[in-house]
């Protein structure tokens, strides 16, 4: 399969006047055409500010790719024109933010919002416009007389499925779905997921899916990064990852797995991970991780781990030196 998408070295940080936080700190992945990449980790990883980085979306004044390249299609993302990315967005590259309630424009049309895409990227006439978001609900699985209807008609899964539409409509070679079920109960869920993954068998479309689910991961994807402070601390396949039988995981991976609840475990509690997320103004020296490791060593405090490579498995970890 062709690479659509390689991102190395990215580093993001965001300047106010009071502070410098250092959102993206080293980030290296690429993904193939077709791919499903997830991006896991607890809230302040820095898997948002990646993606808007991708798509340079960071706020004008503060967020700030201070090295690293993001090559899509062959395209170097970083320091390419606002007229050139406004070609890609939408029609190459396309994103499902996170809350669907914030995402629609309250008075205008779904349908409206959804023909504003094909207007900008398409010379379709007003009849083919029509036929194309009539098209797109069918296939998320919204009845097109729906589509003169505003979006406080819908309900949060059906206000989801537009959303989906909107980003799907052009065909784009790569979907950014940033947490797309995180504002839906467990049984809408389970339809977004669905409705997303049968889109991506029909128009193949690439996928990187950022959650902190990681049952949503098992099920959606072919390969997995794990993200804390910034940093990619272990990635590999969703077998690398989620097989029991891998001889070395980062701690911080062992540490998310362990804070799920199991069918075959009895107990009362969960098992979280102690302490937060570091602080991005100060990140701690060597491993970010050492702070909250259960297993940290003198040389976690001053040294930081190298990436230990063996096949498609990779743990910065210096526990994973024999991996």
């Amino acid at each position: 399969m062709a690479k659509l998408l390689d991102i190395k070295d990215l580093h993001v940080k965001y300047e106010t006047s009071e502070d410098t936080f250092y959102a993206v700190n080293g980030v290296n992945f690429d993904m193939n055409e077709g791919e499903v990449f997830g991006l896991v980790g607890e809230t302040g990883a820095g898997k948002t500010t990646t993606a808007l980085s991708i798509l340079k979306l960071l706020p004008k004044e503060t967020g700030i790719i201070t090295d690293g390249t993001i090559h899509f299609n062959d395209v170097e993302m970083v320091g390419l024109e606002e007229t050139e990315m406004r070609k890609l967005r939408g029609s190459q590259i396309s994103m499902i933010f996170q809350d669907p309630m914030t995402s629609l424009n309250p008075v205008l049309t779904v349908g409206r919002q959804i023909s504003e895409a094909i207007e900008f990227h398409s010379k379709l006439n007003k009849k083919e416009t029509e036929e194309e978001v009539d098209r797109i609900l069918g296939l998320v699985g919204i009845s097109p007389s729906r589509k003169n209807e505003y979006p406080h008609q819908f309900s949060g899964g059906m206000k989801q499925r537009v959303v989906i539409a909107i980003a799907l409509v052009c065909r784009p070679k790569l979907l950014i779905a940033d947490e797309p079920t995180t504002a839906l109960d467990v049984t809408i869920q389970n339809q977004v997921l669905d409705v997303m993954s049968d889109l991506k068998k029909r128009l193949n479309t690439s996928m990187l899916l950022i959650t902190h689910d990681l049952g949503i991961i098992a099920q959606m994807c072919d390969n997995v990064a794990i993200m804390y402070a910034g940093e990619i601390v272990e990635k590999g396949t969703v077998y690398d990852i989620f097989d029991k039988r891998t001889k070395n995981h980062h701690p911080y991976t062992l540490g998310l797995f362990g804070s799920l609840p199991s069918l075959q475990v009895n107990s009362k509690r969960l098992k979280p991970i102690s302490g937060l997320m570091s602080d991005p103004t100060n990140l701690p020296t060597g491993c970010k991780f050492h702070e909250r490791c259960p297993n940290c060593m003198d040389i976690c405090v001053d040294k930081v781990p190298k990436s230990y490579e063996k096949d498609s498995h990779t743990v910065k970890c210096h526990l994973a030196s024999d991996l």
